[in-house]
């Protein structure tokens, strides 16, 4: 009788651990580094945001994820179908397909087409008939798909509680949905800070310096790992989500506004203009650019192990902890401790110790 007492007692510890376990999901800052022609004139990139246990019911519609679902991207964008944010699932986002198993080795452009089209013939006819229109500064309903075709990403992973991921899914579900997307004010990085300011509460913000006003991605990136560095027990881990080859594009480094200026040569007629205003921008360049964001060396990611992405995190293993300066509903920081079979495992965390310590 004592044994059966003493199991019973040891089966409801383990069913407590692993409910305590379930309790936690990922969330991730997604750093994606700018391309093309438009990547070139204006280097900023693109932010969005990767929610676990967030999944999209249609585009503009959020809903619990289910068993086996790897949850979503959402993102604010210029001109797609007159919303303000959408919503599309992590694998068909990163590599326009339904299933990891389905990335091509190597792209071509009528092969990325015909994917794209593909699912959109499947789950994307909501938003009209003419989503992938596009020019050359607005690449339209094409962002939503195959983000790993044109760019490299960063992930940079952090752990969030059910209470904070059901808010945020009323919040949005329930709120407006429509655009007055502005470049200096309303971009994407300016909603992403949003979303992070959901779960870190007054933590993300813009200001003159850096970035002369604007909200950048890397700006809101450099604010998450000094947030960090400040508050350990966020345990952020920060990953690489290569280019998939085959589309050669033009890649760089995201890049602030004042370095935009200096490396793009915009600062040698602004001087011309305004030499005081030249000088912020070039002081702003130095003190940016000794701060380094993403780690050297970090973990990469790819369709074969991206469910590293989604690994339980130590706080989620051993007990979470609650964020700071809570309204009530806060999130625990994040480390990644998981294997794969294609990926060494993940002991320690990734990049952040050797960190010196800013759109579209």
């Amino acid at each position: 009788m004592r044994f059966l007492r003493s199991a019973c007692v040891l089966t409801c510890l383990a069913v407590l651990a692993l409910s305590s376990t379930r309790s936690q999901a990922q969330a991730a800052l997604l750093l994606e580094e700018p391309f093309g022609f438009y990547g070139f004139i204006n280097p900023v990139g693109h932010d969005s945001m990767y929610f676990e246990r967030i999944c999209a019911e249609t585009p503009i519609k959020l809903r619990r994820c289910g068993p086996g679902e790897m949850g979503a991207v959402i993102a604010r964008y210029e001109g797609i179908g007159g919303y303000d944010w959408l919503a599309v699932p992590l694998v068909p986002y990163l590599y326009a397909v339904e299933y990891p198993s389905e990335v091509p080795a190597r792209i071509t452009p009528e092969l990325l087409v015909k994917m794209r089209e593909k699912y959109r013939q499947a789950h994307l006819l909501s938003l009209g008939d003419h989503l992938f229109a596009g020019h050359i500064l607005n690449t339209g309903g094409v962002q939503l798909l195959g983000a790993s075709y044109k760019r490299r990403i960063y992930a940079f992973r952090f752990a969030t509680t059910a209470a904070q991921d059901d808010a945020l899914i009323a919040q949005l579900n329930s709120g407006p949905n429509r655009t007055h997307y502005d470049m200096v004010v309303r971009n994407c990085a300016d909603y992403t800070r949003l979303l992070l300011n959901f779960y870190f509460p007054h933590t993300f913000h813009h200001s003159i310096f850096p970035d002369a006003g604007m909200t950048t991605p890397k700006q809101i990136a450099s604010q998450f790992v000094r947030y960090a560095h400040q508050h350990p027990e966020t345990e952020l881990t920060v990953f690489e989500i290569p280019e998939i080859p085959g589309i050669h594009h033009k890649l760089s480094a995201n890049r602030s506004v004042a370095e935009s200026f200096v490396t793009n040569g915009y600062a040698i007629p602004l001087l011309l203009v305004s030499p005081y205003i030249t000088g912020g921008f070039l002081a702003d360049f130095a003190i940016q650019s000794c701060f380094r964001v993403t780690p050297r060396h970090p973990q990469v990611l790819g369709p074969g192990n991206l469910s590293i992405l989604t690994a339980p995190t130590l706080t989620a293993l051993a007990g979470s902890k609650q964020n700071p300066d809570s309204a009530g509903i806060q999130a625990p920081g994040a480390a990644v401790k998981g294997t794969s079979e294609n990926a060494e495992p993940v002991t320690t965390n990734l990049g952040l110790g050797e960190i010196k310590a800013t759109h579209e």
